[in-house]
């Protein structure tokens, strides 16, 4: 029952979708099915081969190798500071995007991360016949935040129309960044946050592509990646890394403090109207009908969407810290639906980073992103729908 309800939610997920495109007849099915099916390949070698759980463990473990590297930085610039059990949550995961950050500056500056994304794009791009610049976006958006992603395809900008370049937008809040993920694994399992990746990346190009269906050029369609890193020197690299990463985690703590905040003013004006209901408790209600679909169980399924519906008004750091302490209550199953659906930027306050980091590389694309800013995030959402429930199906 519970896989016939996951096949209905891909097929409403897929139908929405299609509702939505800008061009219906253009829509390239064939690709549609070909990265399906390599969502579910991924997803079932993942949970079901002991080859597999191998490679999730060996993922995760080199992660938390490199948290304890991260930790011992941390440790010696705040070794004098009495924390209390649990730690700050500042120190104890924010501070780690910094070590993050400097090694992706350091192997973009070396040219391993954009040749490996490039040639990786390149291969999607054979097998699925989407172009080459909106599949080197995906990869690259796994591995950079919203704003780098985008300027590292800014040589490219003149090319693209109003689909392509809601493709890429896509790309980038559909994702998250390599740099926040150490941060993530502290909070929530690490096997779902890590094939969350993948998933999303290929849930991400299916949903764009029915959405804003392109036919590219050859001439239109090339991927340059010798302007991606504007450092001089390795150290340079690891400067301009680790301060990139101080500004995220930065920027991490005050959105944190604001949404966190108002969430707290939003709930409490609601229960003076409403006495005992809570904003994550209305947002459950709504979420739950297609809660069930996804595979989460009746009776933690209103729990379980209002974190869903959380992360959508505020962003993924909050509805994660709602999360963590659920870990233990609710089912694996729903705990890996819940996580894999909140392993991306699809929220709100996305709409703003993307039109801004456009603005800043063509003002009148700029205004094309602001017109389908809602329908940017709509369709996010259903790629956080979709990914979670291709994990639910082999959990």
């Amino acid at each position: 029952m519970d896989i016939l309800l996951g096949i209905l939610a891909v097929i409403i997920t897929l139908g929405l979708a299609f509702l939505m495109s800008n061009d219906k007849k253009r829509i390239n099915f064939y690709a549609i099915g070909i990265m399906l099916v390599i969502q579910l390949l991924i997803t079932w070698f993942m949970f079901s081969t002991p080859i597999g759980e191998d490679i999730i463990r060996w993922i995760s473990n080199l992660f938390n190798k490199l948290i304890e590297f991260g930790q011992e930085g941390i440790g010696f610039v705040l070794g004098g500071f009495e924390l209390a059990e649990g730690g700050v949550f500042f120190f104890n995961v924010l501070l780690l995007i910094i070590f993050f950050a400097t090694i992706l500056s350091v192997l973009t500056y070396l040219k391993v991360l954009p040749i490996i994304i490039k040639y990786i794009g390149a291969v999607i791009s054979k097998i699925t016949g989407l172009p080459r610049i909106e599949s080197f976006n995906g990869v690259n958006s796994v591995f950079f935040g919203q704003s780098e992603a985008l300027i590292a395809i800014r040589s490219q900008f003149h090319h693209l129309n109003e689909n392509r370049l809601f493709i890429v937008c896509a790309s980038a809040m559909s994702s998250v960044s390599a740099s926040i993920v150490g941060a993530y694994i502290q909070m929530l399992p690490p096997e779902y946050v890590l094939v969350a990746l993948p998933l999303n990346m290929f849930s991400c190009l299916m949903i764009a592509s029915i959405i804003a269906p392109v036919n590219v050029p050859k001439e239109e369609d090339k991927v340059d990646i010798s302007d991606v890193s504007q450092d001089k020197s390795i150290f340079e690299a690891m400067g301009n890394g680790a301060l990139e990463g101080g500004k995220i985690a930065l920027i991490v703590a005050a959105m944190l403090i604001a949404f966190i905040a108002s969430l707290e003013l939003v709930n409490w004006i609601i229960q003076a109207v409403f006495a005992g209901i809570t904003l994550q408790e209305i947002l459950g209600y709504i979420i739950s009908p297609l809660g069930v679909l996804m595979g989460i169980a009746p009776g933690e399924v209103v729990q379980a969407g209002s974190i869903m519906g959380t992360k959508i008004v505020t962003n993924e750091f909050v509805a994660m810290l709602e999360l963590q302490p659920l870990l233990d209550q609710l089912s694996e199953k729903t705990v890996g639906i819940v996580t894999v659906f909140l392993t991306s930027f699809a929220n709100f306050s996305s709409i703003g980073i993307i039109a801004g980091t456009v603005k800043g590389i063509d003002n009148a694309k700029a205004v094309i992103v602001s017109k389908f800013g809602m329908k940017l995030l709509a369709g996010s959402i259903l790629v956080s729908i979709l990914s979670a429930t291709i994990v639910g199906l082999f959990l």
